[in-house]
């Protein structure tokens, strides 16, 4: 009985020190070993044997990348405005043993790290550089915090601002800036486009009296042009009158006195001045006065001497003949 129970004692024994030699490391993950209290190597991740009563898990160091948040923090800019800013941070563990045994606390270290060289940068900064800088700050920070947790073993990624709240007064300021820019650019914009359109209509009126200045010319040349027409139709007709009445006709005359009384007649009727209009109350008057006119185209006919009848031309003499005498053209006999 008592070499059972000493036999179920030592296995015991020998399973507490077998798993306490045997160690499995998760991925993303490595364990400091120390043996007596001192680091002696790093343990990777998959099973690993540890020599059983000398050496133990220092320790567990995370090798993912992880997020760290920066408290909100009041910094006063290079214009002396008070402004409220966080920031968060992505850093990552290169180093086990140098993120164990470098650092007591590495996620504090870092994160009052942050928060010190923030205030250092934005401090150098107006505040209208601090609201449209961002990436400069961000860049300047990640400069300056990887080079100092290098040593720790921790790579930082990246640093970017959360939030950055200035003072109420600042942000109403800032509005009303704003709003006044806007309302600025409004302005000019309206004014810019009154300037376009009153070049635009000055550009049509140009173009409108250009045009409308060739119409006039065209206009005109065609009314002289239409006028030399109708003198020309005057003239002509007035010398068909001419040769009519010169031949004894007297009803071309009459023609022609007739038209124009007709048309002396229409335009007073047309007049916007005459209130009554005048017709006469004897049309034979009218054809009298025209049977006078021609009686006294006839009595100057019949007094005019009467016109010679014109020679016939002698036919021109035929050349002489070559070699010979000239022989004197024949003079037809007068008759008697």
């Amino acid at each position: 009985m008592i070499v059972a129970v000493g036999v179920v004692v030592v296995l015991l024994l020998a399973l507490v020190v077998a798993l306490g030699a045997i160690k499995i490391v998760p991925q993303g993950r490595e364990y400091t070993v120390e043996r007596f209290g001192r680091y002696t190597r790093t343990l990777k991740p998959g099973i690993s044997f540890l020599t059983p009563f000398v050496e133990g898990i220092g320790q567990k160091i995370n090798l993912m990348e992880e997020v760290l948040e920066v408290p909100q923090q009041e910094v006063i800019t290079k214009d002396n405005v008070t402004v409220q800013v966080d920031a968060i941070v992505f850093i990552q563990v290169m180093d086990a043993a140098a993120a164990a045994y470098r650092v007591t606390n590495l996620h504090f270290a870092i994160t009052q790290l942050t928060m010190t060289n923030l205030r250092t940068v934005v401090g150098n900064m107006e505040l209208d550089e601090v609201l449209s800088q961002r990436d400069h700050i961000n860049s300047r920070l990640l400069e300056v915090i990887d080079a100092a947790t290098n040593p720790w073993g921790v790579k930082v990624a990246r640093i970017e601002i959360k939030d950055l709240q200035p003072p109420p007064d600042i942000t109403n300021a800032m509005a009303r800036q704003m709003k006044a820019e806007r309302e600025r650019r409004a302005v000019i914009t309206e004014a810019d486009g009154e300037k376009s359109a009153a070049i635009a209509r000055a550009e049509g009126s140009k173009q409108s009296a250009i045009l409308e200045a060739e119409g006039r010319k065209e206009a005109a040349f065609r009314d002289a042009e239409a006028r030399e027409r109708s003198a020309q139709a005057e003239a002509k007709a007035t010398e068909m009158v001419s040769t009519a009445i010169a031949q004894g006709d007297v009803n071309a005359i009459n023609y022609f006195i007739a038209q124009k009384y007709v048309e002396a007649f229409g335009k007073l009727a047309e007049s916007p001045q005459q209130r009554t209009v005048i017709v006469p109350a004897d049309m034979a008057s009218l054809v009298g006065s025209i049977a006078g006119i021609g009686e006294l185209v006839r009595t100057a006919q019949a007094e005019q001497p009467p016109v010679p009848p014109q020679r016939p031309r002698a036919p021109p003499a035929p050349p002489p003949p070559r070699g010979g005498p000239a022989v004197p053209p024949t003079v037809p006999p007068r008759a008697g």
